[in-house]
């Protein structure tokens, strides 16, 4: 596995949230660890319970739901942002979502428990976890009124917006299940000069 500097990690930790005190910064590496991912491999499966999550590094990764046998994108992890079976994590439900990781992933992974005992010790790390699940919350709500209010090229234009190079990291079939649009829409979404 390529050597990965945690000092570095936690710098673009603190640029991209909240800056994390040096005694925090250290409770947090004592309490996390750096891990590795093939693409493919899926960490969590439906109907599982799972109090871990990951720190994307390098990499990328997804959250879907198979309905009907139909594989649905829900959303994309990428460099300094979190993945995680959200409603397991937080919750003693079990994962409606699987987790897996979409290229070879180098990820800081920690668990539910040290979120709960740096959080009663860090006001800082309380703060910066507080950052992580509003901006979850925000894009998931982001996702939902585009879905339910723009049309299919909009939604596209819009995911681009924000992730540039998506269509070089993510399958096609994962985009257009994420956008709730068929494989066929999305190729002509992007190919306009084939349209009939």
């Amino acid at each position: 596995m390529k050597k990965v500097n945690c000092e570095h990690i936690l710098n673009e930790i603190g640029e991209t949230y909240t800056p994390l005190s040096n005694e925090c910064q250290q409770d947090f590496i004592t309490h996390s660890k750096i891990t590795s991912f093939k693409k493919g491999e899926i960490v969590v499966r439906e109907g599982q319970f799972s109090k871990t999550a990951y720190l994307m590094v390098e990499g990328c990764a997804r959250a879907y739901y198979l309905k009907d046998g139909k594989d649905i994108s829900d959303w994309f992890t990428f460099e300094n942002q979190f993945m995680a079976a959200i409603i397991s994590f937080f919750s003693e439900e079990p994962s409606p979502h699987y987790v897996e990781f979409v290229e070879d992933s180098i990820v800081l992974e920690f668990s539910k428990d040290t979120v709960d005992k740096l959080s009663d010790k860090h006001h800082d790390f309380e703060r910066f976890i507080s950052k992580v699940v509003t901006e979850t919350m925000l894009g998931l709500c982001e996702r939902l009124y585009t879905i339910q209010f723009n049309k299919a090229e909009e939604r596209y234009k819009h995911l681009i917006n924000i992730h540039p190079k998506i269509t070089n990291r993510i399958p096609l079939t994962h985009i257009a299940s994420y956008l709730g649009i068929t494989l066929e829409t999305l190729s002509r979404i992007r190919s306009p000069k084939q349209r009939i």
